[in-house]
C-alpha cells in the first residue's frame, strides 16, 4: 500500500507534466522494484549541468518500503537539484584554466560553457556546450549506462551500472572512467543520496549511524539536529526551509571499512546501509523537511589510458520500531 501510495503521488510534477513522458526504464529481482531516468539531452528528465546524468531513481521500493521520490516543490530539466535517487556529481576539471565562453568538464555530464571568470557554483546553470555520446543497455534487473566523450584535450569512456542483485534486497552501482585522452582527469565525486523513506518528515523518527564518532567544527543548526558519538539525530520534525547541514564531518580514516552509513526510520521500519570498495575522501551530510542526504565523497585521479573502477552498495532492510 505505502508503494502504491508514492507511485500515485509521483505520477504528476509540479506544473502538471506527467512522469511518464521522460525516457525510463524499470528493474526488478523479485525483491527490489525500481524506476529509472534515462539520459538525453533533449527529452531526459534531468538535463542540468551539477549532477550526472546516469542513474536517476525515481522511485525504489522494498517490502512495502519506498525509499526514493520527489523531495522539490519545483521542477525544470536544468534546475541543478531537480533530481532524486543516489545521483551523483564529479567536482569540474579545468574551470580555473577556461576563459569565459571556453569549455570545462563536468563527468557524467561533458563538456560545459563557463559564461565570465567567477567562480563556479555549483547551484548555477552552465550551458552544456557538448553531452558526448550515451549507450544504455537494460536488462531485467539492471541498467548500464556508457557515455564517451572527446572534446578540449579531455577524452574518457565513463560506464556506471545500477544493478539489482539476485536473491537480495540489495543494490550497487558499479562505475569506471577509462581516461582515453592526453589530459589528467583529476576530481572528486560524491553521491548525493536523496533518500526519501516511506514519504516520512526528517525528525526525531530519523537516526544516521556512521561506524566512528563524528566530529564537527559546525553545529549543524543546532536548534534541529545533533552529532551523538558516531550519530546524528534530529531535535524536532523538520518543516519548511528548516534544514541541517554539516559541511565537514571529520572521524573517519582512509579504510574503506569507514564508508559505511545507516539510515533508519523507527516509526516506519524502513532502513538503509551504503557501503563502498573506496575510502571517505570527505563527508559531508545535509537534510530538509522531505529528504535526508549523507554525501560521502571519493577522490578520483585518472592518468591517460588508465581506467579507475569504484562500487557502491546498499542494503535494505526493515529496522526496529519504536
Amino acid at each position: 500500500m505505502k508503494y502504491l501510495v508514492a507511485v500515485v503521488l509521483s505520477v504528476f510534477l509540479i506544473g502538471g507534466k506527467s512522469m511518464d513522458e521522460f525516457p525510463q526504464a524499470e528493474i526488478s529481482n523479485g525483491l527490489i522494484h525500481a524506476r529509472l531516468y534515462l539520459p538525453d539531452s533533449k527529452a531526459g528528465y534531468y538535463r542540468g549541468s551539477r549532477f550526472d546524468w546516469s542513474g536517476v531513481i525515481a522511485e525504489l521500493e522494498y517490502n512495502g518500503h519506498t525509499y526514493f521520490g520527489q523531495w522539490f516543490e519545483k521542477y525544470s530539466p536544468t534546475l541543478h537539484d531537480a533530481i532524486m535517487g543516489p545521483v551523483e556529481a564529479f567536482s569540474p576539471i579545468g574551470y580555473d584554466d577556461a576563459k569565459a565562453g571556453d569549455s570545462f568538464l563536468m563527468v557524467g555530464i561533458g563538456m560545459v560553457t563557463k559564461p565570465d571568470e567567477s567562480k563556479h557554483l555549483f547551484a548555477n546553470y552552465y550551458p552544456v556546450a557538448n553531452s558526448g555520446i550515451w549507450n544504455v543497455k537494460k536488462k531485467a534487473d539492471r541498467v548500464t549506462f556508457v557515455q564517451k566523450l572527446d572534446d578540449e584535450g579531455y577524452a574518457y569512456e565513463y560506464k556506471k551500472t545500477v544493478q539489482l542483485i539476485k536473491g537480495k534486497p540489495e543494490m550497487v552501482l558499479l562505475h569506471s572512467l577509462k581516461n582515453t585522452g592526453r589530459q589528467t582527469l583529476e576530481t572528486n565525486v560524491y553521491n548525493h543520496n536523496f533518500f526519501v523513506m516511506d514519504q516520512q518528515p526528517t525528525g526525531p523518527d530519523f537516526d544516521v549511524t556512521f561506524p566512528f564518532s563524528l566530529k564537527s567544527e559546525v553545529d549543524g543548526r543546532g536548534a534541529f539536529g545533533k552529532l551523538q558519538d558516531n550519530q546524528i539525530q534530529f531535535r524536532k520534525e523538520l518543516v519548511d526551509n528548516e534544514h541541517v547541514y554539516y559541511g565537514s564531518l571529520e572521524g573517519f580514516t582512509n579504510s574503506p571499512g569507514d564508508y559505511d552509513i545507516k539510515i533508519e526510520n523507527h516509526k516506519t521500519g524502513a532502513a538503509v546501509r551504503i557501503t563502498s570498495d573506496q575510502p571517505l575522501s570527505k563527508l559531508v551530510f545535509w537534510c530538509a523537511p522531505k529528504t535526508l542526504s549523507p554525501e560521502p565523497y571519493i577522490q578520483i585521479k585518472v592518468e591517460p589510458g588508465e581506467t579507475f573502477e569504484w562500487k557502491t552498495f546498499y542494503q535494505f532492510y526493515i529496522c526496529d520500531t519504536k
